[in-house]
């Protein structure tokens, strides 16, 4: 940016405040982003306008995303809805940004805080099996007792839910199943409601101006349709993923070799189930008798649920939460700066020009000002200037590289009337300078207004007391190191040591020059300037205070980023560690304890086998049935299984009346994992069907000692 030419520097500059006043009027993003297809506006939105406030790092900018998201959700209401349920039957896309943004917005994890507790109790609860579906409990059940007898069940396995909850047992362990999950789905509601506080500010704002914005928009709906809505959002949209994968979202801390259980997964499912029922005010219906008896806690859960959802919405005001009003970009010292890059900086722009027209219909509104100066959609090239990146791979590279460089924008207002004209720097430096002698007078001169103090001489108590003030602040100066002292304007040096009668006059004269530029008025005796300073004091110490916790945020970030690098590498070592020795344990299972290797001995290992006929097998209750073969043919069929040179492979072979058919790979990971995925029945060779939890017994008994 340094090599960039004059012409190129006032480009910049028109860019910057192109940037300035998109930040600050969210009302011309709102209407842009919903001009563009949802896929590119949700593309745009993620690249562009999160840069565009800095995700948020500051209170200012925290402020003004708020101000844009609520603006697009009051503009998305009005345009695009046209029934109250549409936002929650639809996928609205500003309430999808919202939630996805304030889940962990600036490295405070929430949802951790409101979930955590209350997930770990559930999941160190080694006793907890919540299962609703009757046919699931009865699969179970058959597995668990084929797995504990090695003898087949003389149960069929495919049975309706009627059939299923004929049997007692299952009907017993349906019972427990719901009375745990009554009892934990009462710990997560309390959980959440005791927590309307901690919910991010941002969420809870959203809510009130999405209940708001719908009640302006239909009148006549009810209270209660409009809480629906909130609880939507709130629960459905940013509690609920974290309830049903906590270790999706960093609610829970997952140790090398670690992760969820299925069964964990299923009973978060449970839960998040009913909590999503009370929530929405939906009713069991269609679920099985057993659960409807559930009707009455769901519905004191859905009272409590609504409670708690108008509770969140009672929120103040962004200015009051943020203390920014209108004199806040005035009195700002710091300009603001974002990072963006050369590809999105000429997209934005393209995209202005594209749809400008209806972003403002007013040809004199500031937005066609600021595009009216950019004037064309400039080339990458053109941008940034010959020679920005080195070219080593062609043009196409050239350009992407081009594209992808970044570019700092230190934003500022061309409207601003601190900095009209060609005295820009003069008027807002008069404007500071001015506001630190008035501090220095009234510091040592009492009186009713402004001009009182200005138009009385002081007494030689008063000069006096100046003096020593000045002395004082010359000496703490002088004690200070060079490296930490603060950097100020040399005028305004010599100003602070004028005598009071001096610098009085001094403020006489700048007040006027003020009052000539437009930035004061003597109409109510200057008592804006007098109230701009009592903010100036009162921000100073909430900036050193907003300085140090950030800076402890930082810290915690860092310490953060170097615990989940040292967890990745360590599960990574994990993985590898564990592999390795699951292949170990296999092999020396299969050669027997005590034997070695037979190359170790000089000559090949004899491959061990098993010969079962189908008749053996399917009295085992391996072997269920062979498609197009009559039991009274199973004595013919001869199944060879034998181990192979990898660890954990089979090689099946088939013989019919001693004539070779054909050959079936199985792999024991293979078993392992339809057993892990409740799968009872599988296939080999496209024709017998085989018991999986039957066929690891004979397995684990033959060959691996088990």
């Amino acid at each position: 940016l340094k090599a960039l030419s004059r012409e190129k520097w006032e480009k910049l500059e028109a860019y910057q405040h192109l940037f300035y006043i998109l930040q600050t009027k969210s009302i011309y993003l709102a209407r842009l982003i919903f001009q563009m297809p949802q896929n590119r506006s949700t593309k745009f939105m993620e690249s562009v306008i999160f840069s565009l406030y800095n995700y948020a790092s500051n209170e200012r900018e925290g402020y003004l995303l708020l101000g844009l998201f609520t603006t697009a959700l009051r503009e998305e209401i009005r345009s695009k809805v046209d029934r109250v349920r549409e936002i929650v039957t639809g996928n609205p896309m500003v309430t999808r940004l919202v939630v996805s943004f304030y889940r962990n917005v600036r490295g405070h994890n929430a949802l951790r805080e409101i979930l955590g507790p209350v997930v770990k109790e559930v999941l160190q609860d080694k006793t907890l099996s919540i299962k609703t579906d009757p046919v699931d409990i009865y699969k179970c059940w058959v597995n668990q007792m084929e797995s504990q007898t090695g003898q087949r069940s003389q149960l069929p396995y495919e049975v309706t839910m009627d059939q299923a909850l004929t049997h007692p047992e299952v009907e017993r362990r349906l019972d427990i199943s719901i009375r745990n999950l009554r009892a934990a789905t009462d710990k997560f509601l309390n959980a959440i409601i005791s927590s309307v506080d901690t919910i991010p500010y941002g969420m809870r704002y959203t809510a009130k101006v999405l209940k708001s914005s719908l009640r302006e928009r239909f009148p006549g709906a009810p209270e209660e349709e409009l809480l629906k809505v909130v609880g939507n959002l709130l629960y459905y949209r940013y509690m609920n993923p974290a309830v049903v994968a906590p270790d999706g979202f960093d609610i829970i801390d997952v140790t090398a070799g670690g992760g969820l259980h299925a069964d964990h997964r299923r009973n978060l499912g449970s839960i998040a189930k009913l909590l999503q029922l009370a929530a929405s005010g939906k009713t069991l219906e269609g679920e099985n008798a057993q659960l409807r008896t559930m009707a009455d806690y769901l519905l004191q859960s859905q009272q409590r649920f609504r409670a708690f959802f108008q509770a969140a919405c009672n929120v103040p005001e962004p200015e009051e939460r943020f203390n920014m009003d209108e004199y806040s970009e005035m009195v700002s010292l710091n300009k603001p700066v974002i990072y963006i890059t050369a590809g999105e900086l000429i997209n934005t722009h393209k995209l202005l020009l594209q749809h400008q027209d209806s972003l403002s219909v007013e040809h004199n509104d500031p937005l066609h000002q600021l595009l009216e100066d950019l004037g064309d959609v400039p080339t990458v090239e053109s941008l940034l200037g010959e020679g920005s990146v080195t070219v080593n791979d062609g043009q196409e590279d050239h350009l992407a590289q081009l594209y992808k460089m970044e570019v700092s924008l230190t934003l500022s207002n061309k409207f601003d009337l601190c900095k009209s004209g060609n005295a820009t720097s003069d008027t807002r430096g008069l404007l500071l300078s001015t506001k630190q002698l008035i501090v220095d007078v009234i510091r040592s001169q009492a009186g009713d207004s402004l001009s009182e103090i200005l138009q009385t001489s002081a007494s030689t108590h008063q000069v006096a007391d100046h003096q020593r003030m000045v002395q004082k602040r010359a000496l703490q100066d002088a004690r200070t190191p060079e490296k930490m002292r603060m950097k100020r304007n040399r005028s305004l040096l010599l100003d602070n040591k004028l005598p009071i009668d001096e610098k009085k006059r001094k403020i006489v004269r700048s007040l006027r020059m003020l009052e000539a530029a437009g930035v004061v008025s003597t109409a109510n005796d200057h008592q804006e300037l007098i109230n701009e300073i009592a903010r100036d004091i009162q921000n100073h110490r909430r900036y050193r205070q907003q300085r140090k916790t950030e800076l402890s945020k930082l810290k915690q970030t860092l310490r953060g980023i170097s615990s989940k690098t040292a967890f990745f590498e360590e599960q990574i070592d994990y993985y590898n560690q564990y592999i390795k020795t699951c292949l170990d344990n296999l092999t020396a299972k299969a050669m027997g304890p005590g034997k070695k290797p037979a190359e170790a001995k000089g000559r090949k290992s004899k491959a061990l086998s098993l010969n079962y006929t189908a008749a053996r097998l399917q009295e085992k209750g391996v072997l269920l049935a062979i498609e197009d073969l009559p039991t009274s043919q199973f004595r013919n069929v001869i199944f060879d299984i034998v181990q192979s040179e990898q660890v954990g492979t089979f090689e099946v072979r088939a013989r019919f009346m001693g004539v070779d058919m054909e050959k079936f790979q199985l792999k024991y990971q293979d078993l392992l994992q339809l057993q892990y995925e409740g799968v009872a029945v599988m296939k080999m060779f496209d024709k017998a069907r085989v018991n999986v939890n039957l066929l690891i017994f004979l397995l684990n008994k033959k060959f691996f000692k088990k």
